[in-house]
Order: C-alpha cells, then sequence, then structure tokens
C-alpha cells in the first residue's frame, strides 16, 4: 500500500525528580523488551525527562532518530510540566500511558504512583490544548501497555496521513448534489491542503497524456486484473491514458503535503468530452492508497483516505443507497441470521471499488448514466465501470464532514457484507449493521450526513474514533443500541 506514512515510533520515559529515577528507566527498557518480542520496531529514547532542559535534549534525540510518533511512558508519578511541554513542541502524534506498579513484596521503594500522575498530566495536557491519544485503561504491565501501543499506531498512521494530507479536486458539484458539501476553512484547521482545479483542467491534462510512455505498461496492468472481466478491451486505450494523466499529476502537485487523494467532477458532461464512465481507473487507484472521490465530494476523498491509513487495506466510497427487497431478505436468511430486515441495505457505487474488494470484478457501462445519455443506443461514451458484488466480510461505515458552517462532525458503525447476490448493478454489497433502522433516523437523518458513506473494509472504529479524537472532533456519533436511546429518538414510539 503506497500513499500512506509509514511509522517511525519513539518511546520516552519520564520520572519526577522526588521518585527514584531508576524506577522509570528500569520499566522504560521492560516495556522496550516487550516490544521487540512482537517485532514491533521503536527506538527507545536515552532521555528521561526530569526537567525543561530534558525536555530540549529529548527534541533533540527525537530529530536525530527521525522519530515521527512519540509514546510518552510515565514510570513513576512524572513531572507534568516539562512532559506537557514534550506533547506541545513534538510536532507528531503523541500517546501517554502510565506504568502499574509490579510487585506487593515492593510498595516503598518500588511504589512509582503514576496512576496518580496521570491525572496531573491530563490537567496539563488540557492548559497547552494537546489532544493526544489516551488508551481506555491507559496504565498496566510493560505487556499491557505494548497492545496500547499495537491500538496507537493505526491511529498515529491516520493522523499523521491527514496532516499531510493534500486533496486534488476537479470541477464543481453535479447539480443536486448540494449535500455532498465542502466548505474548506475545516480542512485547513485538520491540516489537510486542497487544490481545487476546473473539470477544463481535468480535460486539458487528458489531452496533454495522448503520448504518455506509461499507457502501454497500464493497459497491460489493467487487461491482466481484469482477466475475463476485460470485456470491453478497446477501452483500454482511453481508461490507460487518463489513469497516467492523474497520475503525472499527483506527482507533479503534491508539493509540501506527503500524500493525496482526489475528489473528481465523474458525470454527465465528462462522458461527453472524455468518451468514457471514470470509475475502474478509481479503483485502481483506490487500490494503492490514493482515492479518487465520485461527484467532487471533497470530505468523501477524506473520509476514505482516512480509512484507507486506518486499516491499510483499499477503501471505497458508496451510496447508502436501497433497501433489501423482502423476498431477497427471505431467499436468503440462512446467510442474514438473526438481522431484522431494517438491519439491511445494500451500498452501491458505479464502479469505482478496488478489484480485490469484490467477487469477480468486470468493466460494464453504468445503467443510469445510460438512461440519460445514450437512451435506446448501444453504450459507448457510457462505458468504463467495474462492477460486481462486494466481497463479504467485516466493514466500517464513516464519514468526515463539515457542515456548511464549518463544524466538523463524523458517524462511525461497524457490521458486515453479507455473502449473498444483490442482483443488480454496480460495485454493490448487502451490509448488515445493528440497530442501522435507529442509525438511519436519527444520525444519518437527524444530522443531515449526505449519502456517500467512506467504506471501511475492515473493523476500524476503535481506530478511527481515537484518530478523530487527536484531530479535535468532538461530535462523533455511532449506532446505539436500544438501550441507550439517541437524543431525537421519541420515547414514546
Amino acid at each position: 500500500m503506497k500513499n500512506i506514512p509509514e511509522i517511525k515510533l519513539g518511546v520516552i520515559a519520564v520520572s519526577r525528580d522526588c521518585f527514584p529515577i531508576e524506577l522509570s528507566r528500569s520499566r522504560h527498557q521492560k516495556l522496550m523488551q516487550e516490544l521487540e518480542k512482537d517485532k514491533i520496531k521503536a527506538a527507545g529514547l536515552e532521555t528521561i525527562i526530569e526537567n525543561e532542559q530534558d525536555t530540549l535534549k529529548a527534541l533533540q534525540e527525537i530529530e536525530q532518530k527521525d522519530i515521527n510518533t512519540l509514546v510518552i511512558y510515565l514510570g513513576n508519578f512524572g513531572p507534568e510540566t516539562p512532559t506537557s511541554m514534550l506533547a506541545q513542541r513534538f510536532k507528531g502524534p503523541v500517546m501517554f500511558c502510565a506504568a502499574g506498579e509490579e510487585s506487593g513484596t515492593d510498595l516503598i521503594n518500588g511504589r512509582g504512583d503514576a496512576y496518580c500522575g496521570m491525572l496531573n498530566m491530563s490537567y496539563n495536557l488540557d492548559l497547552r490544548k494537546q489532544a493526544v491519544y489516551m488508551p481506555e485503561y491507559p496504565v498496566g504491565s510493560a505487556a499491557e501497555i505494548k497492545n496500547m501501543i499495537k491500538d496507537f499506531i493505526p491511529a498515529a498512521r491516520t493522523w499523521l496521513g491527514v496532516k499531510n494530507l493534500k486533496i486534488f479536486s476537479f470541477g464543481p458539484r453535479p447539480q443536486d448534489f448540494l449535500a455532498c458539501n465542502a466548505p474548506i476553512k475545516a480542512l485547513y484547521d485538520m491540516g489537510v491542503e486542497i487544490m481545487e482545479n476546473s473539470e477544463l483542467d481535468l480535460y486539458d491534462l487528458y489531452m496533454n497524456a495522448a503520448n504518455d510512455p506509461e499507457i502501454p505498461r497500464i493497459k497491460k496492468e489493467m487487461a491482466d486484473e481484469l482477466g475475463s472481466g476485460n470485456t470491453y478491451p478497446d477501452l483500454l486505450d482511453k481508461l490507460a491514458r487518463y489513469e497516467a494523466a492523474l497520475v503525472k499529476f499527483y506527482h507533479e502537485n503534491l508539493g509540501a503535503a506527503s500524500y493525496a487523494a482526489f475528489a473528481n467532477k465523474c458525470w454527465p458532461a465528462f462522458e461527453s468530452y472524455f468518451g468514457f464512465v471514470p470509475c475502474f481507473v478509481n479503483s485502481r487507484l483506490a487500490c494503492r492508497g490514493i482515492p479518487v472521490a465520485c461527484e467532487t465530494d471533497i470530505y468523501g476523498a477524506l473520509s476514505e483516505y482516512m480509512a484507507t491509513c486506518a486499516t491499510e487495506k483499499p477503501a471505497t466510497l458508496l451510496d447508502i443507497n436501497n433497501t433489501v427487497p423482502a423476498d431477497l431478505y427471505a431467499a436468503n436468511k440462512k446467510v442474514i441470521g438473526n438481522y431484522k430486515k431494517e438491519e439491511l441495505f445494500m451500498g452501491f457505487h458505479c464502479g469505482n471499488t478496488c478489484s480485490e474488494c469484490l467477487v469477480s470484478g468486470k468493466i460494464n457501462h453504468q445503467v443510469i448514466m445510460h438512461r440519460l445519455m445514450e437512451p435506446g443506443k448501444k453504450p459507448d461514451i457510457t462505458r468504463g465501470t467495474l462492477e460486481g458484488n462486494m466481497r463479504p466480510g467485516a466493514v466500517t461505515l464513516f464519514r468526515l464532514q463539515s457542515t456548511a458552517d464549518t463544524v466538523l462532525k463524523s458517524y462511525l458503525a461497524q457490521g458486515e457484507i453479507l455473502d449473498m447476490d444483490c442482483k443488480s448493478f454496480g460495485s454493490i454489497g448487502t451490509f448488515a449493521v445493528k440497530d442501522m433502522d435507529r442509525f438511519y433516523r436519527h444520525i444519518l437523518l437527524a444530522q443531515r450526513f449526505p449519502h456517500h458513506a467512506g467504506i471501511a473494509f475492515a473493523h476500524a472504529g476503535k481506530t478511527l474514533f481515537s484518530a478523530l479524537q487527536m484531530l479535535g472532533v468532538e461530535n462523533i456519533y455511532y449506532n446505539q443500541p436500544a438501550s441507550l436511546p439517541y437524543k431525537t429518538e421519541n420515547p414514546f414510539a
């Protein structure tokens, strides 16, 4: 997977000067040994922080060791001022954790009181307005802390990705897609760059790519990927040219950013001028960790990219699209199990999902566009979707969105894609999410979320929730069980 950060982890111990520094040093060493056991790459910092001079020394050591992600470990009570200062001055994601006491036979010189020190530390972090990663229960043995660090790593990768991301957009939203609103101030608030371009710019890139030397290689890759799904071999020249144009633009326009995602206009004028539907190319870039969100959905692109960082797998963008008919529900009851019909829906898009996430993908034409653009004719300019049922397995619905008044809000819901034929077109799957009916009514509708959902092909709720907290997003919604009613839920219903 390309286009996502590589974690360069550092672990530093801190010690309050009225506690034995050796206690922090020995506990830090035990933690490093535990990480090594599980082959978790981490640099153990030699500096132990007791005062502000140690903080400056630690920052130098961090730079020398090229650390971009930091675990701050309270081996004892810890000095809250220089430690919170380190978190403030370090420019990457930070996790705080603390050592639990080790033995009832050594609670005099061997007692560290880090359980207490975390309370002071959290107060000082708030004074400095530092959003850090805090495990659900951040105190434990070296082995327990190791497992907390394992959970931190994908959240840190997502944070680093967002902070070093540029989104390329081409074209305005299609008509009647106001729900995919994109006030860009909230992007800048998070540290995301954006480069907005017109559809004409995209067409110009495509026209200038006519003789790109990469086209033959890309065309062969496409044919190999599709196999028997290569139903329109004559179309690959155009699709390969378009991919070459986007990839070249990506490399030439990263600028100060390290990673990028696209949010591109893909209809209705696109087909008339380019002569194809771009979905298969979008799916291929998603396979490489470069999401291309449909319909200029900038926050959809951001959501896809975060899902990619969280899972190290391709993500996709789907419409939360249609209900499952009663006869299809009844015919697949063995697969569906105990899910209610209202807990199922079909997630659909034209054909933008990575081929490895489909049961068997093939190139097709876009049925809805064909009705509009080529009624009664043999498909031509509406060809280019990658269609098929999605592979069954774990899934997370995720959206980070800015409201029109630039307030960030998000939702998360874990579920699964069922092993059943949707008997329809596009990249499509039957999704099962517990309490989806209530989640749909009281979060998706009540909170005015758009119809596009970022899809992570794994259970990534824990990671994404933590990453959102580290990014300072306060409004995070999820599919609450019936025992925990929503604010808008009618108690008498």
